[in-house]
Order: C-alpha cells, then sequence, then structure tokens
C-alpha cells in the first residue's frame, strides 16, 4: 500500500452524490440499476426498498420497481451483513454468501444449537434432522410462510425461552432462527411477499445453486465493490458494514490491492484507480429524500463527512437507526415524514439557502407524487420523524 494521498470530505461529498445521488437527467432507469449504484439496497424495513429506489430513479413507478424487486434474474434477496436483509444483484450473490452470509448463518446455528440445549428439545443431531425435514417441506410445497412450516415441521413450533427468570426473559419460535439460519446460508431465499408493500411477511422458497468462492477470495472481491460504491473508507467503516473481525477486515483491504490515504478523520483506503481527485466544482447540487435505514447513510459507521454530529439525537433512534433524512448536495441537511393524511413534512436542521430549499420542496413534490394514495410508517421510529408526521 502506498500512502500520502489526501482526499478532503467535500471530495468524498462529490463521489457521494455522483455514485449515490444523482439529480434529474442522471438518475437511474431501473431498480437493477439502482441497487448496483449503492452495492444492496437495505430491506429490513420493507417500505425502504421502494423509497430508496424510487428517490434515485428518473421515472419512478410503483408497479415497475413492485416487478423489478422480484425479478430473481437480475436481483436477489439475501441475508448478509449484519445478520440484515439486503436486495443484491444476483450476479454479486455468490460473493455476499461466501463473504457475509455463511459466516453469520454458522454463528446463528451455533447460538440456536445452545438454546435447543438450554431448553431441553435437543441437540445437533437432532438439530440436522429438523433442517432436512424443513427444507423437504420447503421442496413439496414449493414456497412456505414461516407459519405454515412451522405447523408441518414436528418441532419447529416449539418456543425457546431466553433469558429465563430475567426481567428482560424472551420468547421466539425454533422456526424464525432456523430459517433465518438457513436463507444466512444460502439454502432458503425469500418469495412472494404476504400483504401489502408495507408487510414484511412473505414466503419461502428453495435458493438457487450459486457458485462456491472461498471466503478469502470473495471477502477480496467484496472490499473492490464497497470501496466503488462508498470508498474511500476507514477499516471502522467497513468493519462496521460487513459484520467482520478487525483481522479479516484488514486481510481483505491488503488482499484486494488498496491504497491507503489521508482522510480528514484519519487513515482511509481507496481503489487505485479512485484517487485521482474530481473537479473542484464538482456535480450540479441535487436534492433528495431518503428513507429510513437508506443505503447511503447505512454505508459508513463514521459519518462526519456528511452528518453532522449535532442532529443525530434528532435523527436516528437509541439504538442507531437512522429515519428519513433530508439531503443537499452530499450532506443531511433535514428530516422528513409522511402524515397520516400523506402528505410529506419536513424540516431542516440546517439552512443550505435558497437553492437549496426550493430543490427540496421540489423533490418533495416528486415523492409525493410517487406515493399517490400509499402510506407508510418506518419500523423504526426516530424522534424527528414522529414529531413531523403527527
Amino acid at each position: 500500500m502506498s500512502t500520502g494521498r489526501r482526499i478532503t470530505d467535500a471530495q468524498r461529498r462529490i463521489r457521494l452524490v455522483r455514485r449515490h445521488l444523482p439529480g434529474p437527467g442522471r438518475r437511474s432507469a431501473t431498480t437493477r440499476e439502482v441497487a448496483e449504484t449503492v452495492l444492496a439496497l437495505h430491506a429490513t424495513d420493507a417500505a425502504t426498498v421502494y423509497l430508496s429506489t424510487a428517490a434515485r430513479l428518473e421515472s419512478p413507478r410503483h408497479d415497475t420497481i413492485e416487478r423489478e424487486l422480484y425479478e430473481r434474474a437480475t436481483l436477489m434477496r439475501m441475508t448478509a451483513m449484519r445478520c440484515t436483509l439486503f436486495v443484491v444483484p444476483t450476479a454479486l450473490a455468490p460473493v455476499m454468501l461466501a463473504a457475509v452470509g455463511r459466516p453469520n448463518a454458522a454463528a446463528r446455528t451455533k447460538g440456536l444449537l445452545r438454546q435447543l440445549e438450554e431448553n431441553g428439545y435437543g441437540d445437533a443431531a437432532w438439530l440436522e434432522n429438523i433442517t432436512r425435514s424443513t427444507l423437504e417441506a420447503v421442496r413439496e410445497r414449493g414456497e412456505a410462510t414461516t407459519a405454515e412450516l412451522a405447523a408441518a415441521v414436528p418441532g419447529l413450533d416449539q418456543q425457546l425461552v431466553v433469558s429465563p427468570g430475567k426481567r428482560y426473559e424472551s420468547r421466539h419460535s425454533i422456526a424464525a432462527d432456523l430459517l433465518f439460519a438457513l436463507a444466512a446460508d444460502g439454502h432458503l431465499i425469500r418469495s412472494s411477499r404476504r400483504g401489502g408493500w408495507t408487510s414484511n411477511q412473505h414466503a419461502w422458497t428453495l435458493a438457487p445453486e450459486l457458485p462456491d468462492i472461498p471466503a478469502p477470495l470473495a471477502r477480496t472481491e467484496l472490499v473492490r465493490h464497497w470501496l466503488g460504491a462508498f470508498g474511500p473508507g476507514t477499516v471502522a467503516d467497513l468493519k462496521w458494514w460487513t459484520g467482520w473481525t478487525v483481522t479479516e477486515t484488514r486481510k481483505a483491504l491488503a488482499a484486494a490491492g488498496v491504497v491507503e490515504v489521508a482522510l480528514d478523520e484519519g487513515t482511509g483506503y481507496a481503489l487505485p484507480e479512485d484517487l485521482e481527485a474530481p473537479a473542484a466544482a464538482g456535480p450540479e447540487p441535487t436534492a433528495a429524500l431518503l428513507p429510513a435505514l437508506d443505503p447511503t447513510p447505512m454505508g459508513w459507521r463514521e459519518r462526519g463527512f456528511y452528518l453532522d454530529p449535532e442532529h443525530i439525537p434528532a435523527l436516528f433512534d437509541r439504538m442507531g437507526n437512522i429515519g428519513p433524512t433530508v439531503w443537499w448536495d452530499g450532506r443531511i441537511v433535514g428530516g422528513w415524514a409522511q402524515r397520516k393524511d400523506g402528505a410529506l413534512a419536513w424540516r431542516l436542521l440546517t439552512d443550505p439557502g435558497r437553492e437549496a430549499r426550493q430543490a427540496i420542496e421540489a423533490e418533495v413534490d416528486r415523492m409525493a407524487a410517487f406515493l399517490g394514495k400509499r402510506r407508510f410508517t418506518p419500523a423504526y421510529r426516530t424522534p424527528l420523524e414522529r414529531e413531523l408526521a403527527y
């Protein structure tokens, strides 16, 4: 790795706008293009994938996004980084599975086995048998929901008691944990949705067979993809996004042939082809309304180059989940929400100027037209979103 190259916060914001938040005439044409731009669409909150896509499409239509999200030849729903659901380009799926999916599955399976033994249900052999029965039940049905499988496979509906006797004691079914692990391990994928566009209810189906990539090679490849979408970034950024250990992160960076650079916040890493300083003026400033848990603000652990730390209490919940945000020229400048009557309310947390306010108003109108009569409420409510929604 070489050292000494400096990339300023302003240059990072220019990259962010060009890659993630292009303005009119430069936005994407399809949902697949959007997913490729941001590497993976964050799908934990069902509404997010629609809103993230609409914000980046030139001519967003709900029915078109709906259709394209379920075109498995181009997009796949995977349990990947930090045990989170993402919609990823299908071509990237083997890399995601080997680099982050299977390690998550192994950790989840280990935890499930410990809970099974603590609750007196069975051992590794018992878990292997019920896993085999579950996959066979999915194969026979073509697709099935968690509840349908729990009713069909003996033992799958058993409840696990976590932290018994504690004030935070909780219960959940074996089915929920097992199906999650099987998805992360590449055996199952999410199939058709049950309910409206904001519903998290869905069916499972058998996953397509994907090429087997050694984990170290997959991690190296994922580093290159991540830096292409989010770089330059720090070890902390990449570790947080992937869920890897520090050692795994550093080894993957070294193997990827990246270049060490100086950022305003410390040492960072970039692709060799991404070192040229962008034009000082950068792209034309653009406004954007991004939903809660959008992949752009979720792409970095260290967010100081686009987020004022004083705005964090208003925009994040207690678990660190970001709510709906208003952007101007690569910075978060406010937040927004949908009221019960469907109107979009927004508030600036800093004054970006008259041109910005006019552009934001136009973007509010564009997103309101996309939503039409559809309603949504973020799964993770933040202080500003709650205040604006009422």
